[in-house]
């Protein structure tokens, strides 16, 4: 009797232990590319999953709640209600939760005050009114003879200085009706680093995030390898695969700014995309481009801006002694030629630079 008893046990857990042959078998997620448009500027995406339609559905869902607050270049954004409004303007719910109701907003201006107080006002979201004057704007134009007294007018309303939110009330108020604000140099990184959480709340390992230029990364390739992600070279004629150099970015983000792309030319007189807030002139100083790599897209994002304003010496300072930042600039020498500069950490990104 317990010989039969012992042999059906084990049969049992013989029988327990077998694999439902009924049960479908998961099978392992492919990685996918999915692109689209968004922020005046197109997203491209490389993930590993299933199902690359539902996912595509929910990142153009996200992006455009990411606009609807953010975008400048959208009447009904929350942002451009406050920049058309006289005194400001009150948000919505409470200060609670990651689903409070103005939080793409509310997180792109608390770092953009972080950013702005970091490097004295070189990255600054309330230069707005200078950048269209200049022809930079929602109405591009060239401006062909500079009216300083406008210029002057204007920089009353610069400065986050100007801008204040009572988080009792929850209403952010601004010093003039003049005043604005704009994040389009902060936006795109926020955008990559939100579709980052939406792939991390999913539980996904791989993938690679690029929206306008900026990138963030995580895990490997489809090749097995680290992410491998090339540095513009900072000419108007050149290529947009002519490149300077080519960094690992696994596990990171990488942002790039410069002035030799977007800018005009009047009586050979170049009027560049970056605005100095303290002066309220376009700024062209000796960077061609500045690529920052940070934990996140929005930081890298911001710092690239900065750096534009400051000149390579004062941003190659400021980066290399902020933890966690890293910089690789390129600059004009006085002889014509490009010069490279980069901060100390960054020498682990570098896989190989083009002569």
């Amino acid at each position: 009797m317990r010989v039969f008893f012992s042999i059906f046990i084990t049969l049992t857990l013989f029988l327990a232990c077998r694999p439902n042959t009924n049960t479908p078998v998961k099978k392992a997620a492919d990685f996918v590319k999915i692109s689209g448009a968004t922020m005046g500027t197109t997203y491209n995406l490389t993930v590993a999953t299933n199902d690359p339609e539902s996912l595509k559905k929910e990142v153009d869902q996200l992006l455009v709640e990411i606009n609807a607050e953010v975008n400048t270049y959208l009447d009904s954004s929350f942002i451009t209600q406050f920049n058309r409004s006289e005194k400001g303007i009150a948000l919505a719910g409470k200060f609670v939760g990651a689903d409070m109701p103005n939080r793409h907003f509310l997180m792109n201006f608390y770092q953009a005050r972080i950013i702005y107080d970091q490097t004295n006002g070189s990255f600054d979201p309330t230069v707005l009114p200078l950048v269209s004057y200049w022809g930079f704007g929602r109405k591009k134009k060239e401006v062909t003879v500079r009216d300083q007294q406008k210029i002057d007018s204007l920089r009353q309303y610069v400065g986050m200085d100007k801008v204040n939110l009572d988080e009792s009330t929850r209403f952010l108020s601004k010093f003039a009706p003049g005043v604005s604000l704009d994040f389009s140099a902060i936006a795109k990184g926020y955008g990559v680093d939100a579709i980052c959480e939406l792939f991390d709340r999913n539980n996904m390992d791989h993938y690679f995030v690029e929206i306008g230029g900026e990138v963030r990364t995580k895990g490997k390739s489809p090749r097995k390898q680290p992410w491998i992600v090339g540095i513009a070279t900072p000419q108007t004629d050149a290529a947009l695969t002519d490149l300077k150099a080519q960094v690992k970015l696994s596990g990171m983000a990488l942002a790039s700014s410069g002035n030799y792309r977007n800018y005009y030319e009047v009586d050979g007189q170049k009027y560049g995309h970056t605005i100095d807030p303290k002066t309220g002139l376009p700024k062209m100083t000796d960077i061609l481009s500045a690529s920052i790599f940070a934990e996140d897209c929005m930081t890298a994002d911001a710092y690239a801006t900065a750096s534009m304003v400051m000149g390579v010496d004062e941003a190659y300072k400021l980066i290399n002694n902020i933890s966690g930042v890293e910089g690789y600039f390129i600059f004009g020498k006085k002889d014509g030629t490009m010069g490279v500069k980069y901060t100390d950490g960054a020498t682990a990104f570098l896989l190989a630079e083009i002569k």
